[in-house]
């Protein structure tokens, strides 16, 4: 009987279709590079605001991979119930220790669009900057994901 996937294993495999759907539809060749989630995430990231420089619709399989990949990426690196980040419609995630919250609104919520965060993700936009043009809604005393951003080294 074969071993049952797990869902880190069964993200992975879905990062990976979509990132090579996502290089097919800008012409590119396939991924090539080491098959473990983190050089893949940023791969897909990449090839989505790729897609979005080039003034294609991304691959919304990639986006919404990216997006949860990137979202889990982050609450790896800061775990925690203080804040909550959202990017609609493809998920959300707490992140940063301090008060737990268990009903309602958490105390800290930032909230933007699937490409905002993918650029802040992925190095191509500063935190500040999206803050202050309201491309990233940020409330609470925690809502500084500044320091967290980005998640890899800008390209």
């Amino acid at each position: 009987m074969p071993a049952k996937t797990t869902p880190a294993q069964r993200r992975h495999a879905a990062l990976r279709t979509a990132l090579d759907a996502q290089l097919t539809a800008l012409g590119e060749p396939a991924y090539t590079g080491p098959d473990r989630p983190s050089p893949v995430l940023s791969a897909c990231t990449a090839a989505v605001l790729r897609a979005r420089d080039r003034g294609l619709d991304p691959d919304r399989a990639a986006v919404r991979a990216a997006v949860r990949g990137t979202l889990a990426e982050l609450a790896q690196r800061a775990p925690g119930h203080s804040l909550e980040v959202r990017v609609p419609p493809y998920g959300a995630v707490q992140v940063i220790e301090g008060p737990r919250h268990t009903r309602g609104t958490p105390p800290g919520v930032v909230e933007t669009d699937p490409v905002t965060w993918l650029a802040l993700a992925g190095g191509r936009r500063e935190w500040g900057d999206a803050v202050t043009a309201h491309e990233v809604a940020a409330s609470g005393v925690r809502a500084d994901l500044g320091p967290l951003l980005p998640l890899w080294p800008p390209p």
